[in-house]
């Protein structure tokens, strides 16, 4: 048995974010469609008292002949020994046979598909003429949220905001050099009020428990993707700003009304109702919903992530980098 090892260099040199763009939005077809068997994440406390966990994501979508599972640890205590806290693995299965035919990483396969699927909303749901882009958070989620913003709209001004100012200008350097085939001026901000009036295009990528912009300054037409507030406990995006959207769109509605505060607060608070949060994206892209109907809406995109992402665009990866001869293969 033949197995394709990906590491994240190689997931980068064999795809690029516009590959992962469309990839992701057969995912979300796929799910919406209803041709995806996603059974929920399992979720093992390791050591409670450490807060170790694995958290096991499988799925299948015969369509498409992707079959896989992508594993999360999250063990805090990695840091002091050098290590990253929340490893992760994608395992890519035959399903004509059942053998495990690709091992790819799964740190960046988690940063393409996420900053892919933003990149996608953002696509279908944001003024075609838009040119100004804030992005909030400069973690390790950040980079694929600049870069597939930019690949889909012609972006003059990025403008790039940490709490960490200094880490804010390190990120912004760091991307003018990186990504300088988009021609777009990245600059960090020190406060999102000294631009968030005249964004076109917004989005937030933190942990954060509060809301990370003015709600009540976005002008009329700006679209917003939420990427953080992956618990219920999370939440980034301002009620004020939800309650004003016009529409709303998800990755998969049952997951968002799962997990994210950012509907899970002001939906307990009266402030907005679940009916509001009924609308996937998949369904948009197969032509069942509505989307944007004037320059002046206000979308909003919520992501919290599914298996059946990371399985296409790792099914995708694999595919390429066969093509290309990336990676290494080992016999078992």
């Amino acid at each position: 048995m033949e197995i394709l090892v990906l590491k994240d260099k190689d997931l980068r040199e064999a795809v690029t974010i516009k590959d992962v763009i469309e990839a992701d939005k057969e995912a979300l077809k796929e799910y919406s469609a209803g041709n995806s068997d996603i059974p929920l994440r399992t979720v093992i406390d390791v050591d409670k008292e450490n807060s170790s966990t694995a958290i096991f994501m499988p799925g299948y979508i015969k369509d498409k002949n992707a079959l896989g599972l992508k594993i999360i640890d999250i063990y805090p205590q990695n840091i002091e020994k050098g290590l990253p806290s929340s490893p992760s693995t994608m395992i890519l299965i035959d399903d004509e046979n059942g053998f495990v035919k690709a091992i790819l990483d799964g740190t960046m396969l988690t940063r393409l598909r996420t900053g892919a699927v933003a990149g996608a909303a953002t696509e279908v749901l944001s003024n075609e003429d838009a040119d100004k882009f804030l992005l909030i958070g400069t973690g390790g989620q950040a980079q694929t949220q600049l870069e597939a913003v930019l690949a889909v709209r012609d972006i003059k001004k990025a403008y790039v905001y940490d709490m960490n100012f200094e880490r804010a200008k390190e990120f912004a350097k760091k991307m003018n050099e990186e990504l300088s085939e988009y021609d777009s001026e990245i600059i960090a901000v020190e406060d999102t009020n000294e631009v968030i009036e005249e964004v076109d295009i917004i989005t937030t990528v933190t942990t954060s428990k509060n809301p990370v912009f003015d709600g009540t300054r976005v002008k009329k037409g700006v679209h917003v993707n939420g990427v953080g507030s992956y618990t219920p406990d999370m939440q980034e995006t301002p009620s004020e700003f939800i309650e004003r959207a016009d529409k709303i769109f998800t990755d998969t509605k049952e997951g968002v009304l799962e997990e994210s505060g950012d509907v899970l607060i002001p939906i307990e608070a009266k402030k907005l109702s679940e009916d509001k949060v009924s609308h996937e994206l998949g369904n948009l892209l197969l032509g069942k919903e509505t989307g944007r109907v004037s320059k002046d809406e206000i979308t909003w995109f919520k992501t919290v992530g599914f298996a059946g992402l990371d399985i296409i665009v790792a099914e995708k990866i694999y595919r390429l980098a066969k093509e290309k001869g990336i990676g290494q293969i080992i016999n078992m």
